[in-house]
């Protein structure tokens, strides 16, 4: 028999433990309420009588409480519970005091490689690690019930962020209303910051405001160069009453108004790339800051935004220097490039196209976003479609169903009418874990949606707590997000709640494992186009289906959400096998896929896997995004831009995974390969010393530079290549 540990392990099963537990109760009581060894043996028999091959050691110490009250022991069984109370708080306390020595010492693998952008030697990353941990122990303790903390820790489902929940203040993703910001003025720290009056100053107030606003959540963020954009114009201005003061000729004032305003768009740029990486936050990183690139949201502005992108772009393909000298692909900010027609072949920024296409292939960025599949999958209420960027790696708002209640966050760009998305936001993540319904049922298939269901529901309170938390806050929490502009205008005091509701903010419902969920029911991949893919689709309708009954009953923006799990899939692969044991192609692994991608071992060539998993995306609104590996394609830039072309005609969000590291020991530049222990080393010096090695991966949407555990580096390691030169 097994026993099933509180943290999911599994032992053998050992009497003596439950005698000597018995024991000790029996000491704190008069020699009348004790038990005798006899009816210790009879307690230890009847549980071995249970034939179980697996037990939980709660259900274990019930049984025992049960049987002393059987036999009138009823004072022992109260020592009992007290001595089993007793030590649960011990066991508690010792798991945090353990994690914080562990990450103290800095000798904790699972510290130094939980999140690939920090690092966990650093004490900015320590101190926000640290306080993480104690918003863990008190959310386990006291915030959560005991079935969800149970279930979180079993890996049957997933609680994200608990190391922020004990603060109710804090949420999620956002897309940042810059726009409201510059334009109108906004305030940090008590400090009024008003209308900056050309692009320099413009670029950097906005990363001090990314900086502010990154500090009061936790999640990625997202801003639109759009906004920047109009300050081009402002500084153009600002030279050409400059020169024409100086009586210089027309065409002497154009050539040196040229000048001028290309050199302040590079060193805006570059200070703006600067700021963002080398600021940090109060979670101990740099901000998780996508940018969006869409020419498409501005016609007045839309010479000025072109410039813009183009010295992005530049910037970001010649990279940011190392601390040796050497320029090398940097985390952030995440790059978002909407295609549309203006930008493909034959458009008038085609140029811009081209370009990105080279930054792709030389620095992983940027990611592609398909105006025209977006606004075929995002109608808002009007049935009008919207194209607009997610809020940080991949989660996406669904479509603006607020617009006829009008403007409920108070923002001084408000357009009546129009489906806003700039200044809204995500509460929140609960992941289901698939793979584990799936083997719970044991391939019973209506014994699998009867576990589903209970699974959701599990989910659906969870949420609920996530909400009901958020709900308490006002806007005093974080002035920068609710009082200046960044997600709203409220007024001192006053509530967040509505924003919480009508659709202005969503909360999401995640999944993790759908392939393995898949293979075990029905014994095929849900690429097959057949019985698995079937399966997979109608697995993916019941998320979307419950997220719009609890929608509908709450008013509460439930949506399905590709859970981006970094650590957790290695932690979910590791639950599996405690609980079920080795499954070929199911839990042999040290981690299962991502949300609804095709499983990194599987043969597939790159448009394939687009086009199958498009149909997917569909039904992951509320955050989903694909991707191929590729080979070194820095050399081939025509087979990038027809995967691009692919990508407009065929899915809505989708990257490029290309490999260009470096190793500070030699030189060398290419790829830093694994080896079958699961180590990182140079091909071409052997050089295995992780500071001296710089690679970049990309790690559930976001660019990782900081290595990453056993279970996502081995997922790294198997990653087959879905477009190589030859295909070009």
């Amino acid at each position: 028999m097994k026993i099933i540990k509180r943290d999911g392990h599994m032992v053998d099963y050992c009497p003596e433990k439950i005698e000597n537990a018995i024991e000790k109760a029996n000491k704190e009581v008069e020699e009348s309420e004790r038990a005798s060894s006899i009816q210790i043996k009879n307690i230890i028999k009847y549980i071995e009588g249970l034939g179980k091959k697996r037990i939980l050691v709660e259900d274990i110490q019930d049984i025992i409480e049960t049987k002393l009250m059987t036999i009138g022991k009823f004072e022992l069984a109260k020592h009992y519970i007290t001595y089993r109370y007793t030590r649960e708080l011990v066991r508690k306390s010792n798991s945090t005091d353990l994690a914080i020595k562990e990450l103290i010492d800095g000798e904790s693998e699972y510290w130094n490689t939980e999140n690939s952008n920090k690092n966990a030697k650093v004490v900015t990353t320590q101190r926000d690690y640290l306080a993480g941990i104690t918003s863990t122990d008190i959310t386990k303790r006291f915030l959560l019930p005991e079935d969800i903390v149970k279930a979180h820790d079993e890996g049957i489902i997933h609680f994200h962020d608990a190391d922020y929940f004990a603060q109710n203040a804090l949420h999620n993703c956002d897309l940042i209303n810059l726009e409201d910001m510059l334009q109108n003025g906004t305030n940090v720290n008590g400090v009024m910051i008003e209308k900056p009056h050309r692009f320099l100053t413009a670029a950097t107030i906005a990363t001090q405001l990314i900086t502010a606003v990154s500090s009061s959540q936790y999640g990625g963020a997202t801003i639109t160069l759009t906004h920047l954009a109009p300050f081009i114009r402002d500084s153009k201005k600002a030279y050409e009453k400059k020169y024409k003061a100086r009586k210089l000729t027309k065409e002497q004032i154009e050539k040196f108004v040229a000048e001028d305003l290309k050199k302040e768009i590079t060193d805006g740029v570059q200070t703006f790339q600067y700021q963002i990486n080398s600021m940090t936050t109060t979670n101990g990183q740099a901000p998780f800051l996508s940018v969006c690139m869409y020419l498409g949201e501005t016609k007045e502005y839309k010479e000025e935004l072109a410039m813009l992108i183009e010295e992005f772009l530049h910037q970001r393909i010649l990279g940011m220097k190392n601390e040796n000298g050497v320029y090398v692909t940097p985390a952030f900010p995440k790059l978002l490039y909407v295609l549309e027609k203006d930008n493909l072949k034959g458009g008038k920024y085609y140029y811009l196209t081209e370009l990105a296409a080279e930054c792709t292939a030389k620095r992983m960025v940027p990611d592609y976003i398909s105006e025209k599949m977006m606004l075929e999958l995002k109608k808002n209420e009007n049935g009008e479609g919207d194209c607009y960027p997610c809020m940080g790696c991949r989660s996406f708002l669904t479509p603006d169903r607020s617009i006829s209640l009008g403007n409920i966050a108070h923002a001084k760009n408000y357009v009546p009418g129009k489906g806003k998305y700039y200044g809204r936001f995500n509460q929140g993540v609960v992941t289901i874990n698939l793979p584990d319904v799936a083997l719970s049922s044991d391939k019973d298939m209506d014994l699998f949606w009867n576990i589903m269901e209970e699974r959701l529901e599990l989910c659906h309170r969870a949420l609920q707590l996530r909400h009901k938390r958020l709900s308490k806050a006002t806007s005093d929490v974080a002035p920068i997000l609710w009082q200046h502009g960044a997600l709203a205008r409220l007024e001192k005091g006053e509530s967040i709640h509505e924003l919480l509701h009508h659709g202005y903010s969503t909360i999401s419902l995640g999944y993790a494992g759908l392939y393995e969920c898949v293979k075990y029911m029905t014994g095929h991949s849900h690429t097959d186009n057949g019985k698995g893919k079937e399966f997979a689709l109608a697995v993916m309708q019941k998320l979307n289906d419950k997220c719009k009954e609890w929608k509908e009953a709450e008013d509460i923006d439930y949506s399905v959400y590709g859970t981006p799990i970094e650590s957790t899939t290695y932690k979910f692969a590791k639950c599996l096998r405690e609980r079920f044991g080795v499954i070929k192609g199911i839990t042999d692994r040290n981690y299962i896929t991502n949300s609804y991608h095709v499983p990194v071992f599987e043969e597939i060539d790159a448009f394939t896997k687009l086009a199958l998993e498009s149909e997917f995306q569909k039904l992951s609104p509320g955050g989903a995004i694909s991707y191929i590996e590729t080979a070194n394609l820095a050399n081939n830039i025509p087979a990038v831009l027809e995967v691009m072309d692919f990508i407009y005609n065929n899915i809505m969000y989708a990257e490029l995974n290309t490999k260009l590291d470096y190793c500070q020991a030699c030189g060398y530049t290419g790829e830093i390969l694994i080896d079958d222990n699961l180590e990182w080393y140079c091909p071409n010096c052997g050089n295995r010393d992780h500071d001296k090695l710089n690679v970049a991966r990309r790690t559930c949407g976001y660019i990782g530079t900081n290595f990453w555990n056993k279970g996502r580096t081995e997922e790294i390691k198997e990653r087959v290549i879905h477009l190589d030169n030859k295909d070009a």
